[in-house]
């Protein structure tokens, strides 16, 4: 494109860095410091049809069956539409690829099925993986789903799982580059109301005005991965909720909370609970032995079956790519995570606080116990653990709703 056929004030790409600093400070939503606990309800879509045991990472695709998978499809959606009913404050989806551990290539397609069968619940995109993608896009799709729901969308930016970097042959080591940059340029691309170019160290684009605008001014509240300093640092820059997921016991959280309440002084803010949420794998059932059966179950299949080529990708990548960059420690630590949580028992990862199952009253008890040691203000629950049918999965829901959540709304 000749600079003649663009606007005058696109001549000249725009700095990243330049636009960027104007924006850090100012914050897109206050949260306030409410009392009242938030609750997600979040879906993986995992294929629950796996015969035998994947061997490697990606996962040959031979064995999907497309009435299953539509079968499979509208059961999840249901769950999840279900989840207003059940007074679930957040209905989530996030982004996997090339295995069966999530049938969710593209969540933005699930999320704006949300937008559209809902009311109330807030729409969370948890999220986007921002480096493999292109950032412009990414702003288009959620600003669409903010103005389809209302303004109701929870704008998940997230560097994502070492290994999907593979899938869409981007360089792991430049995640970290690619990650801050791509949240300067979909921030610019939602509050800049003239077009503007865009010249920076990945991303170039000789002039951008997108359509629509969000419907929350200035834009969606973000949402972040915090479980390193560098992440704990860009989720405060932008006054983003943190997400922590596969707690690895109830010390590491504190540490990641600790971590990210730190990064927001510096940044000169205060960070409320109402910035931290808490991921867990969930079974609510009529008894404890009841919920302990199912979990038991549903674990087995996690871990056998769908976390499997997973754990090879993760090795994978800590072999042959830089994502960790020169920080071989961080990557041992993420590695033995996985495989402490894989290798412990089902009581044994309720007792550190890595999962929450059992009958109300001792899910209410275990939730109480978490909140006190990493100080959250949201909870995600992830019902749908490994293979546990839909059915198991929404009685667990309505007991949520019937007699978890009188119990936690006010902790």
């Amino acid at each position: 494109m000749h600079d003649a056929m663009l606007n005058p004030a696109m001549r000249g790409a725009i700095n990243p860095c330049i636009v960027g600093a104007a924006m850090i400070h100012s914050a897109p939503h206050d949260l306030g410091t409410t009392q009242t606990m938030k609750f997600n309800f979040f879906h993986s879509m995992p294929w629950v049809h796996y015969e035998g045991v994947p061997t490697s990472w990606p996962v040959g695709s031979g064995g999907f069956d497309g009435p299953r998978g539509k079968a499979l499809y509208d059961d999840y959606i249901t769950s999840m539409i279900h989840a207003e009913a059940c007074e679930f404050d957040w209905i989530a989806c996030n982004e996997h690829h090339y295995s069966p551990f999530s049938l969710m290539p593209n969540c933005n397609l699930i999320a704006s099925i949300i937008a559209h069968r809902t009311n109330k619940a807030k729409v969370a995109v948890l999220g986007n993986l921002v480096p493999l993608l292109n950032p412009v896009r990414v702003a288009e799709e959620y600003a669409m789903i903010d103005v389809m729901s209302g303004g109701r969308l929870i704008a998940g930016l997230m560097r994502g799982i070492p290994h999907e970097y593979l899938a869409y042959n981007v360089a792991p080591g430049s995640s970290q580059a690619r990650m801050r940059e791509a949240t300067e340029l979909i921030i610019k691309a939602w509050t800049e109301p003239e077009p503007f170019g865009w010249e920076g160290e990945y991303y170039q684009f000789p002039s951008i005005s997108i359509w629509p605008k969000p419907y929350q001014k200035p834009y969606p509240q973000l949402l972040m991965s915090a479980t390193n300093p560098d992440a704990a640092d860009l989720a405060a820059r932008y006054r983003a909720i943190i997400g922590m997921v596969f707690v690895q016991d109830l010390d590491w959280g504190r540490n990641i909370s600790d971590g990210y309440r730190k990064a927001a002084a510096a940044h000169g803010w205060e960070a409320t609970r109402e910035h931290i949420l808490v991921g867990e794998h969930a079974v609510i059932a009529d008894t404890d032995e009841e919920a302990l059966a199912i979990m038991k179950r549903g674990h087995d299949y996690l871990h056998r079956v769908l976390m499997r080529p997973q754990r090879d990708a993760q090795r994978i990548v800590i072999e042959k790519t830089r994502f960790y960059g020169d920080n071989r420690e961080r990557a041992d630590n993420f590695q033995s995570k996985l495989a402490l949580i894989r290798t412990r028992s089902v009581e044994e990862s309720i007792e550190a606080g890595s999962i929450l199952c059992g009958s109300p009253a001792s899910v209410v008890k275990q939730m109480k116990k978490i909140n006190k040691a990493i100080g959250n203000g949201i909870f995600s629950l992830n019902f749908k653990v490994g293979d546990v049918p839909e059915p198991i999965v929404r009685r667990g829901m309505e007991l949520f709703r019937d007699q978890v959540l009188p119990e936690m709304r006010d902790v």
